[in-house]
């Protein structure tokens, strides 16, 4: 149930207290161990969320980190807001694009598929070996996604599935979210889209 007058988070079951969600990423013992440990997105450290110099959008809107991966990579909020805005991911490898719209949906998507960087390219039967090594490395997944699901507000049973939650990404990777979380680093040159295919360009990852 949402607070009164709050904004409604994205995906279909809003988690209980939709502007709490950061402070739980970064601070709930079961959020942080499956957040942290099993999908690689890092919020309990703000002092080391400093993007390098020359990344930015491409419009000249805030990008604002929140949150990185063990790699370096940076989640970020893009535009002015809370955490309803568009999330965007930036790789050290030079590749940028949008995951979610707002907070709570990429949350879900990390839940779902936390094996998610690794969907571009890959077959369905791919995918599920790489889910398999996921649950062989971590055999207790399901537990901690579950209590990590429920500190958020969000209802385990009512989660998207795989499937959608990685259907999303290739939606969001096309049309104006995609221009509005375009992210350019020196010289102004864009950088890789995460998804789809660049103008005129290969695929990322190909």
């Amino acid at each position: 149930m949402n607070a009164p007058n709050a904004p409604a988070p994205a995906g279909p079951d809003a988690p209980a207290r939709p502007e709490a969600l950061l402070h739980l990423l970064g601070a709930d013992e079961d959020v942080v161990a499956y957040f942290a440990g099993v999908a690689d997105l890092d919020a309990s450290d703000p002092a080391s969320h400093l993007l390098e110099d020359g990344i930015q959008l491409a419009s000249g809107a805030r990008l604002e980190q929140f949150a990185r991966a063990a790699s370096g990579d940076a989640f970020c909020f893009v535009g002015e807001g809370g955490e309803e805005r568009p999330v965007a991911y930036v790789s050290l490898d030079g590749e940028a694009g949008p995951l979610a719209l707002g907070l709570a949906e990429l949350l879900q998507l990390c839940l779902v598929a936390p094996w998610w960087r690794d969907a571009p390219g890959r077959t369905a039967g791919e995918l599920r070996a790489v889910a398999e090594e996921y649950r062989e490395d971590v055999p207790d997944l399901d537990r901690r996604r579950d209590r990590a699901a429920r500190a958020l507000g969000f209802d385990p049973a009512g989660l998207p599935s795989e499937a959608a939650a990685l259907a999303r990404l290739a939606e969001l990777s096309r049309g104006p979210v995609a221009a509005a979380c375009l992210v350019v680093g020196y010289g102004n040159e864009p950088l890789a889209p995460l998804f789809g295919t660049a103008p005129n360009g290969p695929r990322a990852g190909s």
